[in-house]
């Protein structure tokens, strides 16, 4: 089992910046054998995966966010961050954090099914 914690929303105006974070409680195995990843759903929409870092380093990310938010873990901490810049008022979102057991590279890591393990969310407000 893991639990999952995320912090860091927050209310900013659109060019800004965030970090979330996402700590963990691992019951079975390392935190450093669990791929991490951020999803986030926006008003009206369903929930899409925009950056994935695998417990062997793969890492993923959505279009609409590469180049503006940065995906990283610290394993000493069982954390995993998300660092956001150049925020626009659609990444306006709540913002989950989810684990799921290493599959090297297999499967869609932005996809929801790799991932049995959620956080609660955090929101994310981007305003113009």
């Amino acid at each position: 089992q893991v639990q999952l914690v995320e912090s860091g929303g927050g209310s900013v105006q659109a060019g800004g910046s965030l970090r979330l974070s996402c700590v963990a409680s691992v019951g079975t195995g390392t935190y450093d054998q669990y791929d991490m990843a951020w999803f986030r759903q926006r008003p009206g929409k369903k929930r899409e995966g925009i950056a994935a870092l695998g417990s062997i380093g793969r890492t993923a990310s959505a279009d609409s966010v590469k180049g503006r938010f940065t995906i990283s873990r610290d394993n000493a901490k069982n954390t995993l961050y998300l660092q956001m810049n150049n925020l626009k008022p659609e990444d306006t979102a709540k913002y989950y954090c989810a684990a799921g057991w290493n599959t090297g590279n297999l499967g869609d890591p932005l996809s929801e099914t790799q991932y049995p393990y959620w956080g609660q969310g955090t929101q994310v407000t981007s305003s113009s």
